[in-house]
């Protein structure tokens, strides 16, 4: 099992939004991807949000993880991976 670890800064005016985006496309594009095993998003804190996504394989994890997937929100402008095992 490889986990994408992914951090994103979100604009606390547009949380909302972002959240619903999140909700609305993000989350069931991700459960719906190759190998997805599990997914843990936190509630965002100080304008930063984490989530830790689990796939069976790292190739799975790479494809789906930003930045070669996008993740956009409303008021999240830009987000990062790591993987691990």
């Amino acid at each position: 099992m490889h986990a994408a670890l992914v951090t994103l800064t979100i604009d606390p005016d547009q949380a909302p939004a972002a959240a619903r985006a999140l909700v609305n496309d993000i989350l069931p594009t991700v459960r719906s991807a190759p190998g997805f095993v599990a997914g843990y998003w936190l509630e965002p804190a100080d304008g930063q949000g984490f989530s830790i996504v689990l796939f069976e394989t790292e190739e799975q994890a790479r494809e789906t993880a930003p930045p070669v997937s996008s993740w956009a929100a409303p008021g999240s402008p830009s987000a990062a991976s790591s993987f691990g095992e």
